[in-house]
């Protein structure tokens, strides 16, 4: 183990020695994160809003400028607050007065609708383009930490490949330019996990402090970064298996038990001021956010949790371990000038698992339910992302378990040990993957491909990081003979030929890739998902519609000359603001609107499909919502997502 070791740390010497191809690898770096970002923000300046941004974007204003948080609490700040800066710079009118921001509880779809079409005077593209801008750096962060990680582990060249596929993957760049939390979950993940393991391998007052507040900041990136609490844990205690086994302790030694007290330690340490952070910045955006107010919106909210309000706190320690006893000390918290941030915080945590009990109505394989499907993400999985992706990740896992079986038998004794000991930081990715879509099959939430983002970067690194030691595999030069070394040398130079070009043809595919499913890459799936343009079929929702199109729609309306069509949209946009007087808001129980003299309608992608699907076992559709009287096929589309029909 220790040769090995040492093996590494002298070819990550030999890497760093070598300042030409540092230089090569920092061009190239470069380029990929330039045209990651030319391509999220040609994107962006076509697309209209998408369905979560119309919450999201008004939400970080009112965090940024009035330090009121009432909207959207069930997503933490960070990305909205960043994403709204830019729109400080305007002069831009807030719906203060309406309704929306006095009354309603977390008024959040009117407000949002209201400040960006309404009170700005025509100024929605500018504020969505302005509002992406942070969301798209927060993207290229995460490449950028992706190429730094893997670097560490493979050199200056190797890491561009992960780089690579993390700053052209069309889901990545879908995601990443629009005003939602999804990268900012994959960015929490990657650089938590980047910070603990530094931290693990080279303890430090420094390294800790920062895992601490990179954890912090994790926090506020999304909620489903609470998992890493568990995952810390488990990296924890195996990390103190094996420096006991290092220490040749016996793992119910003194010995052993003391290296475990400075293992918790630290890692209550690096809890302690990540939520110290988390804290003080909800803290900061609950400010001006009147404290009676909140706990009326809280109560309110919370009305339903875990059975319902509980006066007696009966269902708490110790007559009961219910999860209404969360709602009920997050309602006290709220009440609490010291506490009502953390129980803001709490208030996001608590709403998330309310939702995904509660599951989501979903199209997908042809069924419409609100159950929820084990195998949704792995069906996605294979349907949208890219196959030289996968092509690369299935050589890299063949590869793995190949080498693995070979060292299982050579290696019985000390295999697992000294593998994680060489490897931990491989090990704490890979767990991570694993961990996380198991709890991703498991929930009945099944909205779509951003959800499993976070493991796609550790995925890429992983089937790199095995690629690599497959290139080391060359024959020894244990001949006598001069013939035979040459003979061994040309054999090596042959080998390592072929496998840079498979290497280099997958990122080659993956460029075209790209290039044909520009600027559709939120309706991006692969050749065998039917491509952009027959995605659909499969599943939606933020899989291939989300309302990306409204603005093509628009424009296919203007080049046709037409004067009147029904719309019925699923998105973040708005009718009257794109289409004005042309456009009829419709949905099938109105019929036909030929019988009103409208010959066209534009129905989105998510509609039509969830109106024709076939009911899944437990779900009722109502007839007059499945467009009984549409019985011819659509006569265009706006980009990829809204079905146009000429009705006469």
């Amino acid at each position: 183990m220790q040769t090995l070791l040492s093996g590494m740390m002298s070819a990550q010497t030999v890497d760093n020695k070598k300042p030409f191809l540092n230089k090569i690898s920092a061009g190239l770096l470069v380029v990929i994160i330039a045209v990651s970002a030319g391509l999220m923000l040609s994107a962006s300046s076509q697309e209209s809003a998408v369905m979560d941004e119309l919450a999201h974007i008004p939400a970080g204003y009112s965090y940024d400028r009035y330090l009121d948080y009432r909207l959207n609490p069930e997503h933490p700040p960070l990305v909205k607050a960043l994403a709204a800066l830019p729109l400080l710079l305007l002069n831009l009118n807030f719906p203060l007065q309406s309704t929306a921001w006095q009354t309603d509880i977390n008024g959040q779809w009117d407000s949002g609708n209201q400040f960006i079409y309404k009170v700005n005077d025509g100024n929605a593209d500018t504020i969505l383009f302005l509002a992406r801008i942070f969301p798209i750096i927060l993207t290229l962060l995460l490449v950028l930490f992706v190429y730094w990680w893997s670097r560490r582990l493979m050199g200056p060249l190797w890491a561009l490949l992960p780089a690579l596929f993390t700053g052209l993957s069309p889901n990545i760049l879908a995601h990443g330019h629009y005003v939602t939390t999804d990268i900012g979950a994959a960015l929490g993940f990657f650089i938590a996990l980047f910070a603990y393991s530094s931290y693990l391998d080279s303890p430090s007052k420094k390294k800790l402090w920062i895992a601490g507040i990179v954890f912090g900041i994790s926090q506020v990136l999304k909620f489903s970064t609470v998992l890493l609490v568990p995952f810390f844990i488990i990296f924890m205690l195996v990390h103190w298996w094996l420096k006991s086994r290092e220490s040749q302790n016996k793992i119910f030694s003194k010995e052993s038990f003391k290296i475990l007290w400075k293992h918790f330690v630290s890692l209550i340490l690096i809890f302690l001021i990540g939520y110290i952070l988390v804290w003080m910045i909800y803290g900061l955006f609950t400010l001006n956010y009147p404290i009676q107010r909140q706990q009326s919106d809280t109560t309110n909210i919370l009305v339903s949790f875990g059975g319902g309000f509980d006066p007696t706190w009966q269902k708490c320690p110790p007559h009961g371990l219910g999860m209404r006893c969360l709602a009920d000390i997050d309602i006290w918290m709220s009440s609490s000038p010291i506490f009502r941030s953390i129980g803001h915080y709490m208030l996001g945590i608590l709403m998330v698992i309310q939702r995904a009990a509660g599951g989501n109505t979903s199209y997908f394989l042809g069924q419409i339910g609100g159950h929820g499907w084990w195998y949704y993400f792995p069906v996605i999985y294979l349907l949208k992302e890219t196959l030289p992706s996968l092509i690369l990740i299935s050589i890299g896992l063949f590869l793995a378990l190949k080498r693995f079986s070979i060292h299982a038998r050579e290696h019985r004794r000390n295999l697992i040990s000294s593998y994680l000991s060489a490897n931990f930081g491989i090990f704490m990715m890979l767990t991570t993957v694993i961990l996380y879509w198991l709890y991703s099959m498991h929930t009945t939430l099944n909205i779509g491909f951003r959800h499993i983002l976070p493991t796609i970067p550790f995925m890429y690194i992983l089937a790199t990081f095995s690629l690599k030691k497959w290139f080391s595999n060359d024959s020894i030069y244990d001949q006598q003979f001069w013939y035979a070394k040459i003979s061994l040398a040309f054999k090596n130079l042959l080998n390592r030929s072929l496998k840079t070009i498979i290497v280099l043809f997958l990122a080659l595919w993956l460029i075209v890739e790209v290039i044909i499913s520009y600027p559709y890459f939120l309706s991006y799936f692969n050749e065998v998902g039917g491509g952009v343009w027959n995605g659909y079929k499969h599943v939606t929702d933020s899989n291939y519609d989300w309302g990306q199109d409204l603005k093509r729609l628009k424009t296919y309306v203007e080049e046709n000359h037409i004067d009147k069509i029904a719309v019925d949209y699923f998105g973040g946009g708005d009718i009257s603001y794109y289409l004005g007087n042309k456009a009829v808001p419709w949905w099938s129980s109105k019929g036909n609107p030929a019988d009103q003299g409208i010959n066209w309608i534009a129905i989105s992608a998510n509609t039509i499909e969830s109106a024709k699907a076939t009911p899944s076992e437990g779900y009722v559709a109502n007839q007059a919502d499945t467009y009984p009287w549409l019985t011819i096929g659509p006569y265009a589309r706006a980009g990829t997502s809204i079905f146009i029909y000429r009705l006469k």
